[in-house]
C-alpha cells in the first residue's frame, strides 16, 4: 500500500479520538455512543474458531511459511492466536479485520496464519522444533486472546499483541510494525511521538475508595506483603478508563475481589513519586515507561514478594477481569504458568 493510500497512525488516532469526542451526546454514556469502546459481552459462550478466508492455509511449518511469504513479496508472517470461546476474538475478526483498510494493509505485508491457543496440532517452529499449538502459545506468555506475533523475513519477532485492541489502536500497531518503528523505540514511545490527543470534557481520573492513597510505598522485595498487589495505570481524558469504571469496576463482585488486593491507581502521565514493588524509587510516569505500558487502562498484578504475575494491557470486560483476579487470588499461577492454562477447563 502506498503512503498516499493511507493515513499515518498518528493522524488516524487523532481523527478517531476527535470523532469520539464529537459523537458522544450529553447525558449518554460512552459505551452507548462509542462504537470502539462500547462494552464487550465477554460471558462464556460457544462462538467457534472460524477465521477469514483470506488467512493463509498452513500446515504450521513456520520456516516454510516464512519462506513462501518472502517469495510472495511479503515482509514476513503474522501469527494470529485465537480461541473457540473468545468474545474478544469475535470482535477482532468480525470488526477490526472486517475493516477494508485494515484487511488490505495487513494482508499486503504479511501472510496471516491462525493458531488455536488450546489446540493440539504440531507446530514446526522457526528453530526447527516440534511443539503443540497450546505449548507454543504458552511459551509466548499469551495469557489473553486474541493475540498477534509479527515475524520479519529474517525470522525475528517485531512486535507482539496480547488481547483485543480497538480498531484505531490496532491500525497504529500495524503501522508501528510495517514501517519498522520498532527499530526506533518501543510502541509506547512511538505513540507518544504522535500528535497529542484532544482534550475531553471529563479530565479527571476516576478515583475510587478502594484505591490506596499516597504515598505509594509498594516495596515488598525485603518484607513480603500480606496480600497481592494490583496496579491500575490510567490516564486523564481516557474513554477506555471511563468504560472500565462504569462497567466492570462497578460490579459488586468485582469490587469485592479488588478489595482483597492492595490496590493502587496511577496516572501514567504524572510525576507522582513512588517506590516500586522491587524497591526502586521513581515516578508513575517513569515506571510506566520502564514497563512499556502503552494502553490505558493497563492492570498489573504482583505477588506478595513483588514479582509480576501477569498484566492486562488491552480491552477488558467483566468476565475476563473477574477470572483474572481469581487466578491471582487463588494462587492458581503456582500450578498454571499462564492464565490461559488456568482457563483451559472452562470457557473465556
Amino acid at each position: 500500500m502506498r503512503a498516499t493510500d493511507r493515513v499515518s497512525s498518528s493522524a488516524w488516532v487523532l481523527l478517531v479520538l476527535l470523532g469520539i469526542a464529537l459523537a458522544v451526546a450529553p447525558g449518554r454514556s460512552i459505551a452507548e455512543e462509542d462504537p470502539f469502546f462500547r462494552s464487550i459481552d465477554d460471558t462464556p459462550r460457544k462462538i467457534g474458531l472460524v477465521v477469514p478466508e483470506w488467512f493463509t492455509l498452513s500446515f504450521l511449518d513456520l520456516r516454510e511459511d516464512l519462506e513462501v511469504a518472502v517469495e510472495r513479496g511479503k515482509m514476513g508472517i503474522a501469527l494470529y492466536f485465537g480461541l473457540e470461546h473468545c468474545p474478544y476474538c469475535e470482535r477482532m475478526l468480525h470488526e477490526n479485520l472486517a475493516e477494508p483498510d485494515i484487511r488490505q494493509y495487513l494482508s499486503d505485508h504479511f501472510d496471516v496464519i491462525a493458531l488455536d491457543v488450546e489446540g493440539s496440532r504440531e507446530v514446526a517452529t522457526l528453530e526447527g522444533e516440534l511443539t503443540p499449538e497450546r505449548v507454543f502459545a504458552a511459551e509466548r506468555r499469551l495469557n489473553f486472546t486474541p493475540g498477534f506475533t509479527f515475524i520479519d523475513a529474517d525470522g525475528n519477532e517485531i512486535f507482539r499483541i496480547r488481547g483485543y485492541y480497538p480498531p484505531y489502536r490496532f491500525r497504529a500497531a500495524l503501522e508501528y510494525v510495517i514501517d519498522r518503528h520498532d527499530r526506533e523505540g518501543s510502541f509506547r514511545e512511538y505513540l507518544e511521538r504522535a500528535d497529542p490527543p484532544p482534550k475531553f470534557e471529563v479530565e479527571d481520573i476516576n478515583e475510587r475508595e478502594f484505591f490506596a492513597k499516597a504515598p505509594y510505598m509498594l516495596d515488598r522485595s525485603q518484607v513480603p506483603a500480606e496480600r497481592p498487589l494490583v496496579v491500575f495505570f490510567e490516564r486523564r481524558s481516557c474513554h477506555a478508563c471511563d468504560v472500565l469504571h462504569s462497567e466492570p469496576l462497578s460490579d459488586p463482585a468485582v469490587i469485592e475481589r479488588v478489595q482483597r488486593f492492595d490496590a493502587v491507581q496511577l496516572d501514567l502521565d504524572a510525576e507522582t513519586p513512588l517506590v516500586t514493588p522491587d524497591g526502586q524509587r521513581t515516578t508513575a510516569r517513569e515506571w510506566g515507561q520502564s514497563l512499556e505500558i502503552h494502553w490505558a487502562p493497563s492492570i498489573l498484578f504482583f505477588d506478595e514478594r513483588g514479582q509480576e504475575i501477569l498484566r492486562i494491557e488491552a480491552v477488558v470486560g467483566l468476565h475476563r477481569l473477574s477470572t483474572t483476579m481469581d487466578y491471582v487470588l487463588t494462587r492458581a499461577y503456582e500450578e498454571f504458568p499462564t492464565y490461559r492454562r488456568f482457563r483451559a477447563g472452562n470457557v473465556d
